[in-house]
């Protein structure tokens, strides 16, 4: 009989038994799915809505109506890709550190940056979740769009530790995440089916109700869908979106 696979005794080690439950080319959320990501960004003319220059429409509009701190501070964006809701943030007087596992996504931002005359960006390539990401909090704001959704259910621990460990008294949390129902996108499968089927089907979609649950450890100040946008707009936004803001106390 063989037991060499008796070898679990940390949460790591359960961490890592899930996650290889679902087939390789499912990872999206580790360091191996950094070269699908970076084929996903590998065209940067295909006509993906969010590959535009535009920050999101949420963003926008937080800051117009005063939500963000005052004055700006120090800000963390959770899987930047080409850094276009960085670009934002620095723009609103932001020292913003911008995590994504993709190199060729960290390489387009840096890009971006440099053609705006963009300062105060600093750009990590690497797994915002793992040990040794030099991500230094504490952040008086932590935003992420489309980072979360693409994370399988037990990954939300490690994203919930991260938010404690990082997100500054009295900081914000700002997300926008597939939205379940109608013109909703993303997966609404219950969360046990995703192992046994061991792919994520794009994302998981998210109710306002399980948003709630999720981050129940912090004040929400906002959960409603994002607007959708016309091309001509400055900023993005499609319905099928949720946008959530918390506050922590």
């Amino acid at each position: 009989m063989d037991l060499k696979n008796r070898g679990i005794r940390t949460v790591d080690d359960v961490m890592n038994l899930l996650d290889g439950l679902f087939a390789p080319d499912a990872d999206r959320w580790t360091r191996g799915g950094a070269d699908w990501w970076d084929r996903f960004y590998a065209d940067r003319d295909r006509p993906v809505p969010f590959f535009v220059a535009k920050p999101d429409e949420n963003l926008v509009t937080y800051a117009a109506r005063g939500l963000l701190p005052a004055g700006g501070g120090r800000a963390l964006e959770l899987g930047c890709g080409p850094g276009r809701n960085s670009l934002r943030l620095a723009a609103l007087g932001y020292r913003v550190d911008a995590v994504d596992l993709s190199p060729a996504a960290v390489r387009w931002g840096e890009e971006r940056a440099r053609e705006a005359g963009a300062t105060g960006i600093r750009f990590v390539c690497g797994d915002a979740f793992a040990p040794g990401t030099a991500l230094d909090g504490p952040y008086d704001l932590v935003y992420d769009s489309g980072c979360f959704h693409h994370l399988p259910p037990h990954r939300r621990i490690g994203y919930l530790a991260l938010l404690d460990r990082v997100l500054a008294p009295g900081g914000h949390f700002a997300l926008t995440a597939f939205a379940a129902g109608e013109g909703g996108m993303g997966s609404e499968l219950p969360d046990a089916d995703f192992y046994r089927k061991g792919r994520l089907d794009g994302g998981l979609a998210y109710t306002d109700a399980a948003l709630r649950a999720v981050f129940a450890d912090l004040t929400e100040v906002e959960i409603r869908r994002m607007r959708d946008e016309p091309a001509d707009s400055e900023a993005f936004g499609e319905s099928f979106l949720w946008t959530a803001l918390f506050r922590r106390a």
